[in-house]
C-alpha cells in the first residue's frame, strides 16, 4: 500500500484527470494571461518613470521570453521530479517576484522582478500543466487541452478590471502586492498534480534497463581487456566514457534528434515566425484605446471582451478538433487560425471609436482562442507523446527570442510614427505569412508522409526484400561464428542479456 501511496487512481481519459485539468486551468491561466493583465500598469508605470512605450514594453517582452525561453530548463525539472513539485516551486517564485516588484524604484529592478523572477515561475507553470495532460489523456487529448487552455481567457477577463479596480485603490505598487498574493494560487494547482501510477512502473523498467547497461559495459570492458595486444591508458578511456555518460544525460532530457524530425521543424520554423506578431497587439490594445481618449475603464473592459469571446473560443475549437473530420488533418486548421488572427490585426486600423475596437476585440478573441488552443495539440501529433516532453522545451526555447523582440519592436514603431496603425499592420502581415508558410509546408509534409508510408507497405510486401534480410542476417551470424572462441563468453554473457530485456 505505501508503494501505490500518493498515485492517481484508475486509467486515463477520466476519473482523477478531470481534476488534473482544473489545475492546468489555474496554471496555464496565470501563466498566459498575467503577462498581458499587468498591462493595464503600463501607463501609469511609464509616466512615474519618465519612459518611452518601448521601454515599459521590455517589462511584458521579458516576461513572455523568461516563460517560453526557461521551457527546457522546466522540462528537465519535470523529467526529474515530476510536475508536483516543479508547480508548486514556480507558485513560490511568481509570489515572491511580484512582491519584490512593489518595492522597486527603477525599469531596471522592475525587468528583474517581474521579467526575470516572475516569468521564470510562469515557466514553471506552463510546461508541467501541458505535459501531465498528456499523460492523464489519449482519446480526449484535444477536449481536456482546450478546458486547461482555456484559462487563460478566464484570468484575462477576471485580470483586466480587477488590475483596474486594484491600481485605482491602492496604486500599482500596492497592486503588485496583492497580485504576488493571487499568485500563490499556482502553488494549491499544482498539488492536483498527482502522479500518474504507470510512473512507477516506467521508472522500475528505467532502473532495471541501467542496471542491465552498466552489467554490459562491464563484461565487454573486461573482454577487451583481455583481447587486447596493447595497453590503453586509462585516464583516456575514463574521459570518452565521462563525455559520453554527460551527452546521453543531456539527450535523455532533451531529444535533439526531434531536429531531424520534417514535422518539428515545419512547426518550429512557423511558430518562431509567428511570436514576432502574436503578443504586441494584446500588449497594446489597452494603451491604444487610452491614447485615443477612451476612459480607463472601458480600456480594460476591451480586454474583458477579448477574453471572453477566448474563453468560448478554446474550448469549442478543441471539440472541433477533436472531430473525425477535422483531426486527421489539424495542421491545416491551425494554419488557417493563424492567418485568420493575421488578417483581424490588419483590418484593426479602419477601427474608428470604441464601437470599432470593441469589433476587433471580439474577432481577435475568436482568432486568439483557435490559436492558443491547438497550440500544443499540433505539436503532439506531430512529434507523438513519448517526444512531447523534450519538443515543448526545444520549441519554447527557440521562440523566446521572436517573443522578446515582438512587443518592443512594436513600441518602437509606435515611438518612431506616433501611430499605433504601424505596429498593427506588422503584427497581421507577419501572422500571415507565417499561417501561409505552415500551411504550404504541412501539405508538403503529409504529401511525403503518405508517400513513404506507401513505400514501406510495398517494402513489407515484397518477399525480395525480406529474403535479402534474412541473407543478410545469416552472413552476419557466420562471420560472428569465425571471430575466435576468445569472444564466445562474451556473446553468451550477450545473449542472456537479450533474452533477459526481452523478458521483461
Amino acid at each position: 500500500p505505501s508503494a501505490n501511496m500518493g498515485r492517481a487512481p484508475g486509467l486515463p481519459d477520466g476519473g482523477w484527470g478531470w481534476a488534473v485539468v482544473f489545475g492546468a486551468f489555474v496554471s496555464i491561466g496565470f501563466a498566459y494571461a498575467f503577462p498581458k493583465g499587468i498591462a493595464i500598469f503600463f501607463k501609469e508605470i511609464q509616466d512615474f518613470f519618465g519612459t518611452s512605450y518601448s521601454e515599459i514594453a521590455w517589462v511584458s517582452s521579458i516576461m513572455l521570453a523568461t516563460t517560453y525561453g526557461a521551457g527546457p530548463i522546466s522540462s528537465i525539472l519535470v523529467n526529474r521530479y515530476g510536475s508536483r513539485p516543479v508547480v508548486i516551486f514556480g507558485g513560490l517564485l511568481c509570489g515572491i517576484g511580484m512582491v519584490s516588484a512593489a518595492f522597486c524604484t527603477s525599469i531596471l529592478q522592475l525587468y528583474i522582478c517581474v521579467g526575470f523572477i516572475t516569468g521564470f515561475g510562469l515557466a514553471l507553470n506552463l510546461q508541467p500543466s501541458v505535459i501531465i495532460i498528456g499523460k492523464y489523456f489519449l482519446k480526449r487529448r484535444p477536449i481536456a487541452n482546450g478546458l486547461a487552455m482555456a484559462g487563460s481567457p478566464v484570468m484575462l477577463c477576471t485580470l483586466a478590471p480587477l488590475n483596474q479596480f486594484l491600481f485605482d485603490n491602492f496604486g500599482w505598487r500596492g497592486s503588485f502586492l496583492i497580485l504576488g498574493a493571487i499568485l500563490l494560487n499556482c502553488c494549491v494547482a499544482g498539488a492536483l498534480f498527482r502522479p500518474i501510477g504507470a510512473a512507477r512502473a516506467s521508472v522500475k523498467t528505467q532502473a532495471t534497463q541501467e542496471g542491465k547497461d552498466a552489467l554490459k559495459e562491464e563484461v565487454t570492458k573486461d573482454a577487451m581487456e583481455m583481447s587486447s595486444p596493447t595497453d590503453v591508458p586509462m585516464e583516456t578511456k575514463m574521459e570518452e566514457e565521462e563525455g559520453k555518460d554527460c551527452c546521453e544525460k543531456i539527450n535523455q532530457y532533451l531529444d535533439f534528434s526531434l531536429f531531424k524530425h520534417r514535422g518539428f521543424l515545419i512547426y518550429l520554423i512557423g511558430n518562431v515566425l509567428m511570436f514576432l506578431g502574436f503578443f504586441a497587439p494584446i500588449v497594446f490594445l489597452a494603451p491604444y484605446a487610452k491614447h485615443i481618449g477612451i476612459d480607463e475603464y472601458s480600456a480594460a473592459f476591451l480586454l474583458s471582451i477579448l477574453a471572453i469571446v477566448d474563453m468560448i473560443a478554446r474550448p469549442t475549437t478543441g471539440i472541433i478538433a477533436n472531430s473525425k473530420w477535422v483531426r486527421p488533418r489539424i495542421q491545416y486548421f491551425f494554419s488557417f487560425s493563424i492567418a485568420f488572427n493575421g488578417a483581424c490585426h490588419l483590418l484593426c486600423p479602419l477601427a474608428s471609436g470604441y464601437t470599432g475596437l470593441v469589433v476587433y476585440s471580439v474577432f481577435f478573441g475568436l482568432a486568439f482562442g483557435m490559436v492558443c488552443a491547438m497550440l500544443f495539440e499540433t505539436l503532439m501529433d506531430l512529434v507523438g507523446a513519448a517526444r512531447f516532453t523534450s519538443a515543448v522545451g526545444l520549441v519554447t526555447i527557440a521562440e523566446c527570442c521572436t517573443i522578446l523582440l515582438g512587443p518592443p519592436i512594436g513600441g518602437t514603431l509606435i515611438d518612431t510614427f506616433g501611430d499605433y496603425k504601424y505596429m498593427f499592420i506588422k503584427c497581421g502581415a507577419v501572422m500571415v505569412l507565417a499561417g501561409t508558410f505552415l500551411f504550404i509546408m504541412n501539405y508538403y509534409n503529409y504529401r511525403m508522409l503518405a508517400k513513404e508510408e506507401k513505400e514501406r507497405k510495398a517494402k513489407e510486401e515484397d518477399p525480395k526484400s525480406v529474403r535479402t534480410e534474412n541473407e543478410g542476417r545469416n552472413n552476419w551470424n557466420k562471420e560472428t561464428a569465425q571471430d575466435g572462441p576468445e569472444l564466445e563468453p562474451l556473446r553468451e554473457e550477450q545473449e542472456g542479456l537479450k533474452k533477459e530485456v526481452n523478458g521483461t
